[in-house]
């Protein structure tokens, strides 16, 4: 699905573009009775500093001037920027100042939803999708944080034993049935995406009004068998803190 299909499915004609570029777009969109802010990505695009900046400053002035409005994130992205002006600016910094503003939003009341539409991976999902309250994903979509064959290059472990460990663990797996696993996606969108934005827009607001931690990933890893251990070492250290 490509952006205008999936601006289509959530918002039919309730959407109005405020910034439209083929990599990034930003703008308005009303789901059920309220307005959200939509910030996206699109054809894959690069996250660079001048991207990142763009889009802390869209979650910055919705903070400011639309008290507690949903910001809703729709991604599909390779990752960060891999160039070198990018690098000499600093564009870690960057991408912290976006995750920062994104857990600003959130701290000011704004509940944050992200869907995956195409591709996710590593920083450019990081300092958005992977922030969001809710993390959602079309069926046909893909994330990733590293393919198995650049993670053999970079470790040094052959392939074939990172091939065997991905089939025993979804840790070592890119796509999206393995991130529902592991507990990062609250789940996989088929059909009617509009009104299951809707319901998860509605839902986070119930929990934010009665003071619910929306946060249950861990718990939900251990559920679906993908992280049985990520609860029981933050229970450890915890303890020892």
């Amino acid at each position: 699905m490509n952006r205008d299909q999936v601006l289509n499915a959530l918002f039919g004609e309730n959407w109005k573009a405020e910034h439209l570029e083929a990599d990034h777009f930003y703008g308005r969109a009303s789901v059920g009775n309220q307005e959200v802010t939509v910030i996206g990505t699109s054809e894959k695009a690069e996250v660079g500093a001048d991207m990142a900046l763009t889009m802390a400053r869209v979650v910055i002035q919705t903070i400011k001037e639309r008290a507690g409005e949903p910001i809703v994130f729709l991604l599909d992205t390779q990752g960060q920027r891999l160039r070198r002006r990018d690098e000499l600016m600093g564009l870690n910094g960057y991408m912290a100042h976006l995750a920062k503003a994104v857990e600003l939003a959130r701290q000011r009341g704004h509940v944050i939803v992200s869907v995956v539409y195409g591709e996710a991976v590593s920083g450019g999902y990081i300092s958005t999708g992977m922030m969001a309250d809710a993390c959602y994903a079309l069926a046909d979509a893909e994330i990733k944080v590293m393919n198995l064959p650049a993670m053999a290059r970079i470790t040094k472990i052959p392939l074939e034993q990172l091939q065997e460990l991905a089939k025993q663990s979804p840790v070592f797996s890119p796509g999206v049935e393995n991130y529902l696993r592991m507990g990062h996606l609250d789940a996989v969108w088929e059909g009617d995406c509009a009104t299951q934005l809707a319901a998860s827009i509605s839902a986070l607001q119930a929990k934010s009004r009665a003071d619910i931690a929306v946060d249950s990933r861990i718990a939900r890893g251990v559920e679906r068998g993908g992280r049985k251990a990520a609860g029981v070492v933050i229970e450890r250290v915890l303890g020892h803190a």
